[in-house]
């Protein structure tokens, strides 16, 4: 698990019959949360470019390419 949800310490808010309702969470637990969502998008848009591309272009050749203009 990764270590911002094994940090996380929320606290509940409860109705009369004692089932769960809404969430509490501090502001830095909500940060690092909304935080780890986008690495998750941004890893899974990477994914994404990568099985839809049609080909490829080395790194090195790019860097090559693109230093001398």
């Amino acid at each position: 698990m990764h270590k911002v949800v094994e940090n996380v310490k929320p606290e509940f808010i409860v109705n009369k019959k004692g089932n769960k309702k809404a969430v509490i969470l501090s502001l830095k637990e909500y940060e690092n949360i909304l935080e780890l969502l986008e690495d998750f998008e941004d890893a899974n848009d990477l994914l994404r470019a990568e099985r839809e591309a049609t080909s490829f272009i080395p790194y090195d050749n790019f860097r090559k390419t693109w230093l001398k203009n």
